[in-house]
């Protein structure tokens, strides 16, 4: 590994690990803390939307937080046993934070704009997820590999959101215009990366 693919490689730990635990604070300090200062009273009340709520951050931010382990070649040749109890662990966490992701995405700040993009996100997270997981079962590890890069470029999308979302209000003065254009530009970059990893590497999806 090169000095540059170093530096991206910490870098890229740095910030899963950090956003990885960021959820934590919620439960730490008052509600008005981040995302839920943009939340009515009668939805922070309701308890079918908290489940959802704490469900997508906490499961998703625990999938964010050992997700990066499996892409080390050295911590999977290491302990292959090791690796398949972590993505065991990765995958229920996706459905889960997922499931709940596309729920509160009904709910998304800025309407229909928002709620369309997060949506599609947490769907594009379920399916590449949930289809890695039987590829894997199968014994199709390539399929397995291409899908598990594309589960985590949108699982990083917790990532990407909280690098944009502060540069957009700044750009353009608004909150609600800015998580609008977040709820896409958090991920469909990311994809898009994916998709070049996986052509890079090889790898056949269908």
């Amino acid at each position: 590994m090169n000095t540059t693919n170093r530096v991206a490689w910490v870098v890229f730990v740095v910030l899963a690990i950090s956003v990885g635990l960021y959820p934590l604070l919620y439960l730490f300090i008052d509600r008005e803390f981040g995302l839920l200062a943009s939340k009515n009273e009668s939805l922070l009340s309701n308890i079918v939307w908290n489940i959802g709520f704490y469900g997508h951050i906490l499961f998703g931010g625990l999938a964010l937080l050992i997700g990066w382990i499996q892409f080390s070649k050295k911590l999977r040749n290491a302990n292959l046993e090791r690796h398949r109890n972590i993505g065991k662990v990765y995958v229920v966490s996706a459905v889960i934070s997922g499931l709940c992701g596309v729920y509160i995405g009904f709910y998304a700040t800025g309407g229909l704009i928002s709620s369309f993009g997060f949506i599609s996100l947490g769907l594009i997270w379920l399916y590449t997820t949930t289809k890695a997981y039987f590829a894997v079962r199968k014994g199709d590890l390539q399929l397995h590999q291409g899908l598990m890069i594309y589960s985590y470029a949108a699982c990083f999308a917790a990532v990407t959101l909280r690098i944009w979302l502060p540069l957009l209000s700044f750009a353009f003065g608004d909150f609600i215009i800015a998580y609008r254009l977040v709820a896409w530009l958090c991920w469909v970059p990311n994809i898009i990366f994916a998709y070049v990893w996986v052509h890079r590497k090889g790898l056949t999806l269908g």
